[in-house]
């Protein structure tokens, strides 16, 4: 089963994208018309269908089930898509599903210019009526979803996939949106193949004394993790990460990173710059360096203190 949400600028051939991917893909295609149609009588009169139709406020009215016609409308969708795919269009689905797993969010816009020249073209309207009519529909669709959901029509973090249709035809976006659900499908599913037994995999130490420093670790039944986390610790004009670190250990019962270092200075003065300015930048990092004579020293003032016989 799968779910597309379909948001839409009119003119921006949203409503055209929606009815061709429903075709498309054999599933049924959930518009207002519909639910004006075949819901809302109902539990609504006729003078309510007819305002459910031109107010996005008379949603938040009181329906003879005793619930919000937004509500309502919300529940029918959610009984609907329980065992049907399905392509619904506006409505605030994409706040509906919004933790859907199995739902696809998209947004088709398109620039007010062309948005003005396919309204005219469809409808035989002067510059400034089609300009009105855009106005309107786009004040609507976003009253709706500010009045019902409390939140922004135009948020592009409401969706998956946003597309401009002015250099977009239908075919190539429902094209586009078609195998986004393919994929989409097939990650689902894969996520929900029962896990198999895990399989530990073997630690690849990069030198001899890491090796020897987790049996010390072992030996004194200390819980570790080897080179869990990287830090990132210097980074370029634009953001980019340009320097990293990797701390040798993490001792998870004492929330304490360790770094092993051999005697050459060399290297030691480059571990300690690093060590100073994680914690610089990660002031509630706790890492100690370490010196391999200094290894037992550590591991019996930890094991004081915690391990698996004090646990």
């Amino acid at each position: 089963m799968f779910l597309i949400t379909i948001s839409r600028q009119t003119g921006s051939l949203g409503d055209e994208i929606a009815a061709n991917l429903a075709q498309q893909l054999n599933v049924p295609l959930i518009t207002r018309d519909f639910a004006l149609r075949k819901w809302f009588p109902e539990v609504a009169s006729k003078h309510e269908v007819h305002m459910l139709g031109e107010s996005p406020n008379f949603y938040a009215n009181i329906s003879s089930e005793g619930t919000s016609f937004a509500m309502y409308l919300e529940n029918r969708l959610r009984d609907f898509t329980q065992s049907n795919s399905a392509v619904i269009n506006g409505m605030g689905a994409e706040i509906i599903f919004a933790k859907n797993l199995e739902a696809l969010h998209v947004k088709i816009l398109s620039s007010l210019e062309v948005r003005t020249e396919r309204i005219m073209k469809t409808n035989n309207l002067v510059k400034k009526d089609a300009e009105r009519i855009i106005e309107i529909a786009d004040r609507k669709h976003s009253r709706y979803l500010r009045t019902i959901y409390q939140t922004n029509w135009a948020d592009p973090l409401n969706y998956h996939l946003i597309l401009n249709t002015d250099f977009l035809t239908v075919e190539e976006s429902t094209s586009l949106i078609s195998h986004l659900v393919s994929t989409k499908k097939t990650t689902y599913a894969l996520s929900h193949v029962p896990p198999m037994v895990k399989v530990e995999k073997p630690v690849i130490y990069k030198n001899p004394s890491e090796e020897e420093f987790a049996k010390i670790l072992d030996m004194y039944e200390l819980k570790w993790e080897y080179e869990p986390r990287t830090f990132p610790i210097k980074w370029d004009a634009e953001g980019n990460i340009i320097q990293a670190f990797s701390p040798d250990f993490y001792l998870p019962d004492f929330d304490t990173y360790i770094e092993l270092t051999i005697m050459n200075q060399k290297y030691t003065s480059v571990k300690k710059k690093k060590v100073e300015l994680l914690k610089k930048l990660y002031p509630g990092i706790n890492i100690n360096i370490v010196f391999k004579e200094d290894y037992h020293s550590l591991i019996k003032r930890f094991s004081m203190f915690g391990g698996a016989d004090s646990e």
